[in-house]
Parts: C-alpha cells; sequence; structure tokens
C-alpha cells in the first residue's frame, strides 16, 4: 500500500497505438514478446535491439512507475546501461555515492567506501527514483526501430507449449492475438502471468514491517547512506537515510510486526516520526510513502516452456542492500545474449536454459543476502538480540566485528561459478576475475577514442591479448595465432592491449588496439605478455590463458555457446 503526493516530479504520459498486429485474422507471428515495461522488461527489449533483435514490448499502463520505489541503482547495472546507451542522464540526474555510515544508538561506530580505487568509468552507486530511470530507459527504447513499444496493451491470456507462446492482449479496441518464440515476463513479483500459468515463487516472509517515507527538504547533509540501530528518535528499531535527486530524501523506519500498515501510514503517524528524527527545526514535505513487509521468494525455475520469467517475477528480495532492481537487470543480461544468439542460429536452443542455471544462482545468492540482512535487523529470538547487540558493541572499537554487522550487504554482480558455460583455468591465475566473474573496468587510451575498457566489450565475443614487451619470435607466434583466430571465429573481437609496432600491423588486419597506460589492466588482470582473456557478450570472463593459443580460445567460445552442454 502506498500514499503519494507528487511535488517534485511529474510522470509522463505514453499514448496508446493501435497496432497493425489488432487487425489480423490470425494470431501474428513475432520472435519475442516482452510483457511488462519495467526496469527487466526495458532492459531486455534494449539489449536485444543492440542485438539485432526485434521484440514487441506490451504494458498495460501509460507511464513509469508512480513513487520512487527502487532507488539505489550499483555499478554493473550502470555499467549495462552504458552499454544501453542510457546511463549519461542517470549519472547526470542521480546522487552518486560511494561511503556509508553505520550507528548504534546516535553513536558513529564505522564508516565503509565501496569503491576505494580510481580509474572506474562509474560510480559504486547512484540514487535514483526508479520513474526517472525508467523514463530514460523508455526515452532510449523509442530510437531503436528493433523495438514495438505497446502501452495499455493489456496481457489477459497466456498458453504455451515448448513450440511456442501464445497470448490475448486487451485494448480499448478490442482483443487480439499474438504467438512468439520466447515470452519474457516482467509483470512485477505478483506476477499475474505465473499465476495464471499455475506457477509458485516460494520463499519466506519476515515478520517485519518497515515504512518508506520520501520527503522534500533542504539539507547540507553529505550524500553517504545512514543507517542507525536503535536509534534515540526511533528507538527499539533501526532506520535507513539515502539522499536522492530533486532534494528529495528516502527514509525507511522499522515499524515491527504488530505495526498496523494503514494506520502507520496516515500522514498524522507519518510527519511526527519524521520530524522527530530530523529536528523540530527542520521544514520538509511528505512527497510519497509505503508501507511494507519484507520477503524473499523465487521460482523453482525461470523457465516454463517458451516463457521466460524476468526481474520480480521470478525472484523478489527485502529492499535492504539493493538487490532487488539491480539483481533483475543482471538477470536480464544474462539471458539476453542468449537468445539473441540462439535466435540468429549462431548457438543451439539448449543456450537459453543456461539463463536459469546461472541466474538461479544469482538469485539464490540475493535471496541469502537480502534474508541475513533481515535476521540481523530483526532477531528472532532473545539469544539472537543479544548476539546483534554485542557485535554491534564491539565494531566500534575492532574491525573484525564489523563484517558481521548486516545493515543490508549491497548488491554485487554474480560470479557464476561452476557454469557449463566457462572453461576452468588450468594455468596459474589470481582467483580475482576468474572464469564466470564479469569485467572490471580501466581507464584506457585508443586510436578511435574510447576511455574504458568495459566501452569495448559487450555485445560480441571479445579475446583480450596482452602483446606488451614481446619479442620477435614470439611476436611472429602471435600473429599467426591471431590470424588464425580471425580466421577461424569471426564471431570473435581481437583486442590488443600495448600493441607493438609489429602489432600495429594487426591492427590493420582488424584487430582493435588500445594502451594500458597506468598499468591497471596489467594489475586488475594479472595480464603479461602473451596472456588472454576471452569475455562473453554480457562482458563476463569464460576463459583466461598464459599463453595465446587460437585453439583453445575457439573452444572456450564454442563452450560457453553452449556446443558442449548437458542441460536437462
Amino acid at each position: 500500500m502506498g500514499m503519494a503526493s507528487p511535488k517534485t516530479y511529474t510522470n509522463p504520459v505514453y499514448s496508446y497505438q493501435h497496432s497493425p498486429d489488432q487487425d489480423s485474422v490470425t494470431a501474428v507471428h513475432h520472435p519475442v514478446i516482452i510483457v511488462g515495461a519495467g526496469p527487466a522488461g526495458l532492459s531486455a527489449a534494449l539489449d536485444l535491439a543492440l542485438q539485432g533483435i526485434v521484440s514487441v514490448v506490451l504494458d498495460d499502463n501509460n507511464t513509469v512507475s508512480i513513487g520512487s520505489r527502487a532507488i539505489c541503482f550499483s555499478k554493473r547495472t550502470l555499467e549495462i546501461c552504458d552499454r544501453f546507451g542510457c546511463a549519461a542522464p542517470m549519472l547526470d540526474k542521480g546522487i552518486t555515492w560511494n561511503l556509508g555510515k553505520v550507528f548504534n544508538g546516535d553513536r558513529l561506530i564505522y564508516e565503509f567506501n565501496l569503491l576505494p580505487e580510481q580509474h572506474h568509468k562509474m560510480p559504486a552507486f547512484i540514487n535514483l527514483q526508479q520513474y526517472y530511470f525508467e523514463e530514460y530507459m523508455v526515452e532510449r527504447a523509442e530510437q531503436f526501430s528493433e523495438i514495438d513499444l505497446r502501452w495499455l496493451h493489456k496481457v489477459t491470456q497466456v498458453q504455451t507449449d515448448d513450440n511456442l507462446a501464445q497470448i490475448e492482449v486487451e485494448t480499448q479496441d478490442g482483443k487480439y492475438r499474438m504467438t512468439c518464440d520466447y515470452l519474457l515476463v516482467a509483470d512485477g513479483a505478483n506476477s499475474p502471468i505465473r499465476a495464471q500459468l499455475g506457477l509458485e515463487s516460494s520463499g519466506q516472509v519476515f515478520e517485519d514491517r518497515f515504512l518508506i517515507a520520501d520527503v522534500v527538504m533542504q539539507s547540507e547533509l553529505p550524500t553517504q547512506r545512514r543507517f542507525w540501530f536503535n536509534p534515540t528518535f526511533h528507538a527499539g528499531q533501526s532506520t535507513l537515510l539515502h539522499r536522492q535527486a530533486d532534494n528529495v530524501w528516502r527514509i525507511d523506519f522499522q515499524l515491527g510486526w504488530d505495526a498496523n500498515p494503514e494506520e502507520e501510514n496516515k500522514p498524522e503517524k507519518i510527519l511526527p516520526r519524521i520530524q522527530k528524527m530530523l529536528g523540530e527545526d527542520v521544514e520538509f514535505e511528505l512527497e510519497w510513502s509505503s508501507v511494507y513487509t519484507f520477503r524473499c521468494r523465487m521460482m523453482e525455475s525461470f523457465i516454463h516452456h517458451r516463457v521466460y520469467f524476468i526481474g520480480d517475477a521470478a525472484h523478489q528480495v527485502s529492499p535492504f542492500g539493493a538487490r532487488g532492481a539491480n539483481g533483475g537487470i543482471q538477470g536480464v543480461e544474462n539471458l539476453t545474449w542468449k537468445l539473441a544468439k540462439v535466435l540468429k542460429k549462431e548457438a543451439p536452443e539448449d543456450l537459453v536454459k543456461t539463463y536459469d542455471v546461472e541466474r538461479q544462482q544469482g538469485a539464490k545468492e540475493n535471496v541469502l543476502n537480502s534474508s541475513r540482512a533481515t535476521d540481523f535487523m530483526t532477531p528472532k529470538n532473545k539469544t539472537s538480540k543479544v548476539f546483534r547487540n554485542e557485535v554491534l558493541n564491539l565494531a566500534e572499537a575492532y574491525p573484525f566485528a564489523r563484517s558481521l554487522v548486516n545493515s543490508g550487504r549491497l548488491s554485487v554482480p554474480c560470479v557464476y561459478d561452476g557454469s557449463p558455460l566457462n572453461t576452468e583455468d588450468t594455468d596459474d591465475f589470481p582467483t580475482k576475475i576468474r572464469p564466470g566473474s564479469p569485467a572490471i573496468d580501466a581507464a584506457i587510451t585508443s586510436a578511435d577514442g574510447k576511455q574504458w575498457l568495459l566501452e569495448c566489450l559487450g555485445g560480441r565475443f571479445v579475446a583480450m591479448i596482452c602483446v606488451k614487451e614481446s619479442n620477435r619470435l614470439s611476436m611472429e607466434r602471435l600473429r599467426q595465432q591471431i590470424t588464425e583466430l580471425m580466421r577461424e571465429a569471426e564471431e570473435i573481437d581481437v583486442l590488443l592491449v600495448n600493441a607493438t609496432a609489429s602489432g600495429e600491423d594487426m591492427l590493420k588486419e582488424g584487430c582493435r588496439e588500445i594502451s594500458d597506460t597506468k598499468n591497471l589492466i596489467e594489475q586488475r588482470y594479472d595480464l603479461k605478455p602473451g596472456n588472454v582473456y576471452l569475455f562473453r557478450p554480457d562482458q563476463h570472463v569464460c576463459g583466461r590463458w598464459r599463453s595465446f593459443s587460437a585453439g583453445n580460445v575457439i573452444g572456450a567460445m564454442r563452450r560457453a555457446l553452449g556446443y558442449e552442454l548437458e542441460v536437462r
């Protein structure tokens, strides 16, 4: 349940458009139909469009989200949005932060920095109201002819088998039907389609309630995450404070399981609570509020015949830790490159099934971290509470105890350890950025003006090869292997790091070259002359070797494309 009194944002209204599909006597077929134009659905459409795949997006509404909802967007999500081409307005509007502070009572017990390293294009997090996030994604989607975005088109029926999915859509002009090879369902945590198909999302409902309140106020407080355990202004409970765009501040108050949601969401209950926290002399206006119950749940399988569940429809977590929207978008990125490869007949159909394999792992990580945070904030018994309070007391003086404090382990991308798409290490490498890991960014220079490593990755397979300080003999062998790779695997881009004069000849033959001027790639990847990393289209590592062999790289690409799968 929520309450809105908008003061800083006016929701855009998108017009209903009649589609030629509605005039067809028979059901019109599309390769991909996406239900829901929220962050997950729009991400799927954008990523598919970048890879040349046409999709239809259906939404039963005609605007973006009402109320700020998700506000914390992580570095990895911003990197994905940058590849989509819509991160710039998000960064311009959002509030960037790296620093968090944890209080016990009114005492600061410690602080943490989420991005202590320099030379990353994206910050650790931005705070940005979900309605802005969606609006910028819609604006980008409207630039693609491959995306058919239909507002006020409500999916009312879904049927599916192993061959296709069929849907019925309701509009102001009547009903019509369509079929598709793949139906991506992003219709939210209470997914009507999931319910209609008789599927369940099981998990845990925690016995606690929280009030979200967005207030508009002028404040000189620095942009940081602040979390209080048992503050004097809200004794016995916890509170979280974040700054958003437009001088909007998000406050989360723990209420307890006995709280009445309807009563607690009334202005006469909310306003005094906020005033006590901020101080009697602070002026503010309440913009939006909602009372919610913690839920952590996920589907046993995200795939049902030709229906693929994404975002909150597939998995739902408590908001502390910012793992909902971020996990959803990272899950979509896992699916879309596989879907594009299969639709373009560049991979076997079983590749798409690994979306369930890899993202079940990601969702379980998010549910586990979210559940642990909730257990720490709301101890289930007296013993748990004593433990929690002693940890907080120790954390002020002893760093070891700080790792036990859990006010929401903030979203990090999943490392797909054990994935059947990985080619496991046979050489001695540091465990960081191992197969299954997302790429780590670094500042670079290049002839085509790119300034960041991640700008050179994504959408295709990329082999990153270090040719720094190689002697003539090793350089000739390297040239032979690169020539063989480019001849045998056109779907792999070759990215040379610190190419010498001989390497510049390779560049003319179709390679790209970047300079690791700050030695960041060398440090972060332990990249030495002759070493190679192979990245998937979603910027995850799928193999790495100390000595470059075209055969090894091609074999790893084929494995990552699903040619060696045993998927049930």
